[in-house]
């Protein structure tokens, strides 16, 4: 299958799109330190965060898991297993996504993809290529809004069904109901509306800055994040445009397997 090649409008909006990520990891570039409590689930918007307060274990979230599960939403797996679940988040399609899925495929790794309307309508192919080597593809709303401050329902709704409807006009298929809200900003309310809709709220425990399509870390700076934090449980969010991502993802699947790891997907999560 050729590559996708955008044109300048998709790309200039992808690109607002991946500034507006830049919030989205701030938690897990923290130093290590030692770890406050986790808070509970504010009222008013947040941003999801973590902190390490050792290499190796399980992070604290800014919000625990147990709190999260009466919602429906998690940022952990099984912590008793060394598994690791693989999530991408895809505002818009930079080239690197096919390289992406080559290196899942050979590692025969299941991986969910959360994508917006953009990614779907600019690069149909790459959409259902993720759905038919068996991806899970979830919902990141379709214009990727702050959704904590949508207080409606109906017009929180909107922004998760839109999506639903154009995967599945474009795929055949019908959207799982996993979702990731959009600069991994969300409230109680938030929530409690993606819930109603029988929607899994997933965040994640693992991740770095590589969403800057000009400024891509090296591999040596992926590998110094992504090898040390890795832990039992793993929900690891990645950036499918990337270039990084694409080129040392086959090697970092193949580390991560000689720690001992293994790759599940979401559909795998134990029960809340």
């Amino acid at each position: 299958m050729s590559r996708f090649r955008p044109s300048k409008g998709p790309v200039l909006a992808g690109l607002a799109l991946c500034l507006i990520l830049a919030a989205v990891c701030y938690g897990a570039q923290q130093p290590l330190a030692p770890a406050a409590g986790p808070a509970a689930i504010p009222a008013s918007t947040d941003n999801w965060g973590l902190s390490f307060p050792q290499e190796g274990q399980t992070p604290v979230g800014n919000a625990s898991p147990e709190e999260l599960a009466k919602y429906n939403a998690r940022f952990l797996g099984d912590t008793s297993q060394k598994v690791i679940y693989l999530t991408f988040d895809c505002g818009y399609e930079n080239g690197y996504t096919d390289a992406i899925l080559d290196a899942l495929k050979k590692h025969r790794a299941p991986a969910a993809f959360f994508v917006v309307g953009n990614m779907v309508e600019t690069a149909p192919d790459v959409v259902r290529r993720m759905a038919q080597e068996g991806h899970i593809v979830g919902n990141h709303t379709f214009h990727h809004p702050d959704m904590s401050a949508i207080a409606d329902q109906a017009a929180f709704q909107k922004e998760l069904d839109s999506l639903a409807q154009l995967y599945q006009q474009t795929t055949g298929r019908t959207m799982p109901r996993y979702y990731r809200p959009p600069q991994g900003k969300y409230n109680l309310e938030n929530l409690k509306q993606a819930q109603a809709l029988g929607y899994q709220t997933i965040f994640w425990s693992l991740a770095y800055v590589d969403w800057y399509a000009d400024d891509q870390p090296t591999a040596e700076q992926a590998f110094g994040k992504l090898l040390p934090r890795i832990h039992s449980g793993a929900i690891v969010l990645l950036h499918a445009t990337s270039r990084t991502n694409a080129e040392i993802l086959d090697e970092l699947l193949t580390r991560w397997e000689n720690m001992g790891y293994t790759f599940a997907s979401l559909d795998q999560l134990p029960t809340l």
